[in-house]
């Protein structure tokens, strides 16, 4: 098999693409990374490289992919990085990794925090009221479920409501 100008072999990655965590990252990141969980049987298939499955969880996040495109790529199975990647939100890996970023930034650069805002609001929609009727998805109103039942004669499609519903009004 050879090589093409891409670096690429029958679809798997052979060298750094650009994708991939420079050593002064990993180096920094590595020692945030808790240890392998227990197999219940003490044996199991030799886990991913941590590198490996970080390299792949970053592809994922950066390009959007899906986590099963990751298969074709040959970094390592889509299976194994999401798992891992549960692994690690679980125990705060990201959240540390953002947290000191952003230390490093603040110290380096530095965060001007009087420009910083946050802002939200929830609130009752301006033009609801009594004009707006019952909610469709409000499993609290009464009704049925099934809404119609099948009979001979009457209307063209065989079809006609049974009882009032959710969404309907009773006269």
């Amino acid at each position: 098999m050879s090589s093409d100008e891409g670096g690429l072999i029958v679809g798997l990655v052979d060298r750094d693409d650009g994708w991939r965590l420079p050593d002064w990252l990993w180096a920094r990141i590595e020692p945030l990374l808790p240890g392998p969980p227990l197999h219940p049987l003490g044996c199991h298939r030799p886990r991913v490289p941590d590198r490996d499955a970080m390299d792949a969880i970053l592809l994922v996040l950066r390009t959007g992919m899906q986590w099963n495109a990751l298969n074709a790529t040959g970094i390592c199975s889509s299976s194994a990085a999401h798992r891992r990647f549960q692994e690690w939100v679980e125990a705060g890996v990201f959240h540390e990794i953002w947290r000191q970023g952003l230390v490093e930034y603040d110290t380096v650069v530095g965060i001007d925090w009087a420009w910083l805002a946050a802002d939200g609001a929830m609130g009752k929609a301006p033009l609801g009221g009594a004009k707006t009727g019952p909610n469709p998805t409000d499993r609290a109103k009464r009704g049925r479920n099934v809404r119609f039942c099948a009979r001979r004669e009457g209307s063209r499609s065989g079809w006609r409501m049974t009882v009032p519903t959710a969404t309907t009004q009773s006269s």
